[in-house]
């Protein structure tokens, strides 16, 4: 039994297959353009081997091509001309896809007229038109868009600014939102370039209350500036360190009672009980530093921020 775009089947539904799967009343294909590992049921996954298909290149789709225009029962009674540079750039236009690329040539040949001797003329003028643009392999709620979305946070971690860009453009070409790649830009401008150039932050954030506020097509130019100041910048993880290894302590530890002398005394009275006695004010203190116990007596000698040697305060 084979079933085409086996995502759609809801939870029930794939659960249904089970039995019959597992007493081998069928042997069951299933086809999907999603990752089954997130959009099929762990246990027919489980009970089945995942083969993975991967795009037609160039070439391949060339041949398709060129079958078609050589075939009886595909354009050959159209009497076509067009040059085996022409129908490259049809097959490189397609990404992977021959539908696409068929469905561009069949376009071509079913609009452009004939000559007086009978023959349609293919030019790149025309492929070009009528496959009108490169389709983007993305699917803003599919595997790509996790795929995509990964690559362009990892691009401008890595200082890459035109892998940034690029990914950013498959991003927008595909109809993500522009609040949601802002949002990313910002994360990153704190978790990646934090203390080497806390602007970075400050960049980001403007970034996004600029789309918020602006919208497509120009918020395009907002999340490029964005994106490649990011990606230009400094890098330094120590905050994000910092909290999550506080956290951790936080959660797992016993980390003991906060000093008496930091505590807050908003009434008179709680003094007698030692709240906020024997605290010394930083500003009293030459450099406005006072050495002081701040941390609990469990945690004393903990270090969560250690600085980076890209930050410069």
């Amino acid at each position: 039994m084979f079933i085409d775009e086996i995502h759609r089947f809801n939870k029930l539904q794939q659960d249904a297959l089970l039995p019959s799967v597992e007493n081998g009343t069928v042997i069951l294909i299933g086809a999907t353009t999603e990752n089954p590992y997130f959009e099929v049921n762990k246990a027919l996954i489980s009970r089945s081997m995942v083969c993975r298909l991967e795009p037609l290149d160039v070439e391949d789709i060339y041949k398709v091509l060129k079958n078609s225009l050589e075939k009886e029962d595909g354009l050959k009674s159209f009497n076509v001309k067009i040059e085996d540079s022409t129908l490259r750039k049809i097959a490189e236009t397609a990404n992977g896809d021959v539908r696409n690329a068929l469905n561009g040539l069949e376009v071509a040949v079913l609009t452009t007229k004939m000559d007086s001797n009978g023959v349609i003329n293919i030019t790149d003028e025309i492929a070009k038109d009528c496959v009108a643009q490169r389709k983007v392999i993305f699917d803003k709620n599919g595997d790509s868009h996790y795929d995509n979305i990964s690559a362009f946070i990892k691009s401008m971690r890595g200082s890459d600014p035109d892998a940034a860009v690029f990914y950013l453009a498959r991003a927008l070409a595909g109809g993500e939102d522009p609040m949601f790649l802002a949002r990313r830009i910002v994360i990153l401008a704190a978790e990646d370039v934090g203390l080497a150039n806390p602007n970075a932050l400050v960049v980001a954030n403007s970034a996004m209350q600029a789309i918020h506020m602006i919208g497509m097509p120009e918020a395009r130019i907002i999340l490029s500036e964005a994106a490649i100041y990011v990606a230009k910048s400094k890098k330094s993880n120590s905050a994000y360190l910092a909290i999550d290894k506080a956290l951790e302590d936080v959660k797992t530890k016993e980390t003991g009672e906060i000093p008496m002398h930091i505590r807050n005394a908003p009434a008179e009275g709680m003094h007698e009980f030692g709240y906020g006695n024997g605290y010394k004010y930083p500003h009293d203190y030459p450099g406005h530093i006072v050495e002081q116990q701040y941390l609990p007596d469990e945690m004393l000698g903990t270090k969560y921020y250690v600085k980076d040697d890209t930050e410069e305060n």
